[in-house]
């Protein structure tokens, strides 16, 4: 009996073992999941709790419940990973073996990497996360108990998970207090290391009017160096110096710290691996999916399952001692909230900038690209019910895994968002 184990039972790992165990002959294959908790958590939900969308409750559910019957299950903390041995030591001492091994761990928030941050005398009480459901939860009431003052959205490098997260929500936030008529009584500032307000330039250059529209401050190419927990100062390496009364960050994010040692990472802990087949670079039996892998793509729960859509057919005939067929080409899909029910979409790749158009289907869509829709901010809501219901259990839902072009357009104006180049 061969062994396939899973680190993380998350968003990547959940799905990979339901499209795997339907694969896989159950004669010849088991499958374990480690993992240290059972607290499977819907991660796009940590973003509206702040505003009241959601309430903890609703963003938890059991992860075990989502492992299909046969799947072993161990909850426990990972002490390192032995890629030489094909082994996994656990902190209680057991060693797990394997014959394929799958890497799903995520990436985390870590305040402690900028000095300041995580300083008892400010971190949760006027520093706060949303990445975690403890920092998305107290966020709610600093935010409730805000009388107004500068807000300061920053970000400290990326790669981060889900990249568009900081700028939603400073959107939402800035319909928040105008809805609680004291927007006149908050400044808002979005610091970001990157040269635009968005991660991909095209949309910066053809969507960064909606900062200004919204009397949002943009300090751009801003890279922390600390924040002054004393004077209330994010300071960057060039000396610059932002203050804040209410600072809502995104801590650096780095892969599990128990991977450090194994010679599968970067500095940042991410498994090194091919981009078109999440395979190790330097193992033959070790892949890495989701936010754990190196790939230059969003670290996103869309990325996740088009990637293992081909992920798991490819891992099947790679066992089977076939070639693999399929290639990833980066495929990310992201619905940006937008404030006041309205939303955007961006659909991209490794190789294509978002585009115009309407998605999933051309003319009708219902979901225009690149621009703010009641639809996009509807579809935004309705993922959860797709997310607990079919994506982590490994259903199929219609959408191809490899970007298609089929009814986007090309942008050829700056802020004519509507003006589009015909194909």
């Amino acid at each position: 009996m061969k062994k396939l184990l899973v680190l993380g039972g998350g968003t990547a790992g959940t799905m990979v073992v339901n499209k795997l165990h339907k694969k896989l002959n159950a004669r010849e294959w088991s499958i374990t999941v480690i993992d240290k908790d059972n607290d499977h958590l819907y991660q796009p939900g940590l973003l509206l709790l702040p505003f009241g969308v959601y309430e903890p409750q609703e963003l938890v559910k059991e992860r075990d419940h989502f492992l299909p019957k046969g799947v072993e299950y161990i909850r426990a903390e990972i002490d390192k990973v032995a890629p030489e041995e094909n082994e996994v030591v656990l902190k209680d001492g057991r060693a797990i073996k394997y014959d394929q091994l799958v890497i799903a761990t995520g990436t985390s928030p870590r305040p402690d990497q900028t000095p300041g941050m995580d300083d008892p005398a400010i971190w949760h009480k006027s520093v706060f996360d949303f990445y975690t459901l403890k920092g998305s939860v107290a966020l709610r009431e600093a935010l409730k108990n805000f009388k107004g003052g500068r807000l300061v959205v920053h970000i400290s490098e990326m790669p981060i998970k889900c990249p568009v997260a900081p700028l939603e929500f400073t959107f939402l936030a800035d319909a928040y207090f105008e809805e609680r008529k004291m927007r006149d009584k908050v400044e808002i500032v979005y610091v970001t290391p990157l040269e635009g307000a968005f991660t991909k330039p095209v949309c910066s250059a053809h969507l960064g009017w909606m900062l200004d529209e919204r009397s949002i401050k943009l300090e751009p190419d801003f890279v922390i160096e600390h924040i002054d927990p004393d004077t209330k100062t994010l300071v960057s390496m060039d000396e610059r110096e932002i203050p804040f009364d209410l600072l809502v960050t995104v801590p650096v994010n780095m892969g599990a710290d128990f991977l450090a040692n194994s010679g599968l990472v970067d500095e940042m802990n991410y498994v090194s691996v091919d981009k078109q087949t999440f395979l190790s670079k330097k193992f033959p039996n070790v892949f890495a999916l989701g936010d754990a892998s190196d790939i230059p793509a969003s670290k996103a729960g869309s990325v996740a399952h088009f990637a293992i859509d081909l992920f798991a057919e490819n891992f099947v005939d790679y066992v089977n001692g076939r070639p693999m067929k399929h290639n990833f080409d980066g495929h990310a899909n992201c619905f940006i909230e937008s404030g006041h029910g309205k939303g955007l979409l961006i659909d991209f790749n490794y190789a294509v900038e978002p585009l115009t158009g309407m998605f999933p289907l051309p003319i009708v869509g219902p979901f225009p690209l690149l621009k703010e829709s009641r639809w996009n901010h509807l579809g935004k809501l309705a993922f959860r019910w797709i997310y607990w219901n079919l994506l982590i259990k490994g259903r199929w839902i219609p959408i191809p895994a490899l970007m298609s072009m089929v009814g986007k357009r090309p942008v050829t104006e700056k802020k004519g968002v509507g003006a589009h180049a015909s194909q």
